[in-house]
């Protein structure tokens, strides 16, 4: 059978082509385009043609994603080099001011405070002004706008300037700041303006779905041009940014990542900044042998101290905003003066760093790049704790101070730059906090556990008969890489590390660090960027880290709304004006009956209220009062309240819009008032038919033309009315009121909304693990919660939260004992509940379900009957 099957269906493909075939002969040939006839002439005639369809094809391929992911790359890499350029010259001019009045000290002072307080000023009234939405890092804003919630002005070309030439600014002034929050949204920004340009040489660039997996791979742009680490970046954009990754994105981060890159470090070669493609910050450790297995318990130990450096970090960062945000003195002072905040935080930062002030004890004078490049440095500065040992040579010579050993200095400017980091975050400026905990707190720890190292071992670890000395810089790598972790609740801060240094000697000690690091932030605090979703109440959801694991055990019905207001099938438009009274819910259940309550659907608020104020519409009333006068005088109305004006028109086969008809014979005559002028009882009366027209529309009662008088160009009479009276006003009200009532009474329509049939639910029985799985892969905001078919309540992201968070206290938030959670996993629904829930599914299996009119529907009716 099957044999037969094919080779029919291979016969009848053969028999079908011929056919094709010859009716394609017999037609004539096509004709070309008519865009292209005016290319096909003169000598260059082939020339043209084929310039226009290469230009149609280039057009056409600019839809191909790996063309979009090469122009994002190379603006974000030129957007990189601009900006460090920028940056690096605002700090070569403050290095220049400083230098050049090195003859008074108090000069000196006031160079050193007044440039970087300008530069945040501006920063900070410049982004005010222009965009709001570009103040702080953006990775937070980021990962609420890729679980699909929208954020008005945040991908915006306004916001990008104000982002750019904010951040520039704050750099530029030498706070502990970073960049690589902000290129973050910053990419997202290029990605969706690119988006928004190339749309206009197809649609498919207005496609959600497809944006959001292009601000998927654009948040790895960002993070891949800033550290020129395009794998890191790209892990780390993951692990920030997105809860579920589609496995489709991935090509598309690695491919823009490592192209914006290499365009990032091309540039840098072609400035003359470095000789050849290389790691940002180079370190030189030995590869034979770096590091020794006895070192590896110093490692463990700068991961634990790590996370609650990170934790300590999340949480200075909170009860600072927290505390400006709750003393309502201060912070209606602030409201008033927006700029005195950044310029009083800036002054203080910048007078504690004076070099020649307390800033000696702190290397103040270094700029964070040059921070970095020291900390890295492969050289033992200090050997038994004293400073004249080591012969400090250029930028090194910051950390020498005559009256202290390198102990003193590192404790000093770990103390001072971690406080002084959490505050400078804080500021209403374009920032990011990656880059201070990365080089101010995670490298100087790990330096100074290196140091440490060096001092009690100065000889190193013997090993057999070889000795090896101790590289306090491969610490620095590793504490870098631990608190940068802790902070963000990532473990691809490693492969960053390895990619900033150039080296993976020490990726065995970079792992165990980071992995401990994180074990102990996570159980501790959020993640910096999680802390600032909650102190901006960004819709978003919580992760389910450690030590929630009796959260497993929590089911749907412990944590959902039972008291929720619902729509019934057979519901009085009375029922809807409550139900929006009563509820702010964005959808409403739609359930059979208060009886039942069997689910059937959910409407849109929105919906709802189109169809409240469509029922109490004045246009509506005024229709009634029509139909109402019309009946009482005869469907005849008076000639006080309407005129007619009678056009004609030339129907010469194509209809006229008609908002752009114009009479052609106005002729304003009134309807005869009295017997004597009213037209004989055999004449046509037009005033019926053209009333009959106007309210009662259908195109089908108009009378057909007959064929002999085509010819002849009819005329075609259009009455208008202008109402001289409104008849709305006739209507006392107490009248409007009584007519009111009367529609509220009348049973809800539905045909005309729309309803969506197969909204999300959950069964009662469902675990929070499962809940949170579902609510975070499927971007969710609500789901209703049935059992067996019928409503019981409704579970959103504000339940859901308070469930992970652990404060199931709010109204509406039922809880259970701790005990409560061991319960039967084979229980399931009673024989008398299923016996009728049955019986009443039978009996209302017919009723009608509730549809959006269509135009084929009054077809199928037909059909039907």
């Amino acid at each position: 059978m099957y044999g037969r099957y094919t080779q029919d269906l291979g016969t009848f493909a053969k028999d079908e082509a011929a056919r094709l075939r010859l009716q394609e002969g017999d037609a004539p040939r096509p004709r070309r385009p008519s865009e292209l006839l005016e290319y096909t002439q003169g000598r260059c005639a082939p020339c043209r043609v084929c310039a226009l369809q290469c230009q149609r094809f280039l057009i056409s391929k600019v839809g191909e994603d790996w063309v979009f992911l090469i122009l994002l790359g190379l603006v974000m890499a030129l957007v990189s080099w601009a900006m460090d350029f920028a940056i690096a010259t605002c700090l070569q001019a403050q290095k220049w001011m400083y230098g050049g009045l090195d003859t008074n000290v108090l000069l000196q002072y006031m160079a050193w405070v007044t440039y970087p307080t300008v530069l945040i000023t501006f920063s900070a009234g410049f982004t005010q002004i222009l965009a709001p939405q570009a103040v702080g890092s953006g990775i937070p804003e980021m990962k609420t706008i890729l679980r699909g919630v929208v954020l008005k002005e945040y991908l915006t070309l306004k916001t990008f300037v104000a982002k750019v030439i904010g951040l520039t600014c704050a750099l530029g002034s030498g706070m502990p700041l970073g960049k690589e929050g902000p290129f973050v949204h910053i990419a997202s920004m290029c990605a969706a303006l690119l988006s928004r340009f190339l749309s206009l040489f197809g649609g498919f660039y207005e496609n959600e779905a497809r944006n959001i997996e292009m601000l998927a791979a654009a948040c790895a742009v960002g993070v891949g041009c800033c550290f020129a680490a395009p794998i890191g970046g790209v892990l780390f954009s993951i692990e920030v940014t997105s809860t579920f990754f589609a496995v489709r994105n991935y090509w598309r981060g690695f491919f823009a990542a490592t192209f914006s890159a290499f365009i990032f470090r091309v540039l840098a070669v072609w400035n003359k900044d470095e000789e050849t493609i290389t790691a940002l910050f180079k370190t030189r450790f030995r590869l034979d042998f770096p590091f020794d297995l006895q070192e590896l318990p110093a490692f463990a130990v700068i991961g634990i101290a790590s996370g609650f450096g990170g934790a300590l970090f999340v949480y200075l960062n909170r009860k600072i905003v927290q505390f400006m945000r709750r003393q309502k003195t201060i912070n209606r002072f602030l409201m008033k003066k927006r700029l005195l905040f950044p310029a009083l935080v800036t002054l203080i930062i910048s007078t504690l760093t004076f070099p020649p002030g307390f800033g000696q004890f702190m290397a103040g004078q270094l700029t964070q790049k040059d921070t970095l490049v020291t900390l890295f440095d492969n050289q033992t500065w200090s050997k038994q704790g004293l400073s004249d040992e080591f012969e400090y040579l250029g930028i090194l010579e910051a950390w020498r101070h005559p009256r202290s050993n390198v102990f003193v200095t590192l404790v000093v400017f770990i103390l001072m730059k971690f406080w002084m980091s959490a505050l400078a975050t804080t500021i209403p400026v374009p920032c990011g906090a990656f880059m201070p905990v990365f080089v101010i707190a995670g490298a100087a720890f790990g330096r100074l556990v290196g140091e440490s190292m060096a001092a009690w071992f100065p000889d190193g670890i013997h090993t057999d008969s070889n000795t090896y000395r101790i590289v306090p810089g491969g610490y620095a790598v590793v504490g870098a890489a631990a608190l940068s972790g802790a902070v963000t609740h990532t473990v691809s801060t490693a492969v960053i590390v390895f990619e900033l240094t150039g080296q993976i000697s020490h990726i065995l000690p970079v792992m165990i660090a980071v992995i401990l690091a994180n074990a102990v932030a996570q159980s501790l605090q959020p993640s910096l960027y999680d802390s600032i979703i909650r102190i901006k109440k960004l819709p978003y959801l919580p992760e389910l880290g450690w030590g929630h694991h009796e959260k497993y055990n929590v089911r749907v019905e412990d944590i959902m709304v039972r008291d929720i207001r619902y729509v019934t099938l057979n519901c009085k438009y009375r029922d809807l004006q409550q139900v929006l009274h009563s509820t702010k819910m964005k959808n409403l259940p739609l359930v059979e009956s208060a009886e039942s309550m069997i689910l059937l659907g959910s409407i849109e608020r929105a919906q709802v209220g189109a169809l409240l104020s469509n029922q109490l519409s004045p246009q509506r009333r005024l229709l009634t009062l029509r139909q109402k006068v019309l009946s009482e005088d005869g469907h005849r109305l008076s000639d006080s309240s309407i005129r007619f004006q009678i056009s004609t028109e030339a129907s010469s086969g194509t209809p006229a819009r008609p908002a752009l008809r114009k009479p052609l014979k106005p002729a304003l005559k009134r309807v005869p008032s009295s017997p004597a002028d009213s037209p004989p009882a055999g004449a046509t009366d037009h005033t019926g038919i053209a009333l009959k027209s106007l309210f009662c529309a259908n195109p089908a009662a108009e009378p057909t033309e007959a064929p002999g008088t085509a010819y002849h160009k009819a005329k075609r009479v259009r009455i208008s009315i202008v109402e001289e009276m409104i008849l709305g006003d006739k209507m006392t009200p107490a009248e409007i009121l009584e007519w009111e009532e009367q529609q509220l009474d009348q049973v809800v329509d539905f045909s005309s909304a729309k309803i969506d049939p197969a909204p999300f639910q959950l069964v009662e029985h469902t675990s929070l693990h499962k809940t949170h799985t579902i609510f975070s892969l499927l971007g969710l905001d609500h789901a209703f919660v049935t059992s067996i078919g019928r409503l019981v309540g409704m579970v959103s992201l504000k339940e859901l939260r308070k469930a992970i968070e652990g404060s199931l206290t709010a109204k509406g938030v039922k809880v259970r004992p701790p005990l409560a959670s061991f319960r039967d996993s084979t229980a399931s629904t009673s024989d008398a509940d299923t016996t009728a829930l049955r019986q009443l599914w039978d009996r209302h299996q017919h009723h009608p379900m509730p549809r959006e009119a269509s135009p084929e529907g009054d077809d199928d009716d037909d059909t039907s009957k």
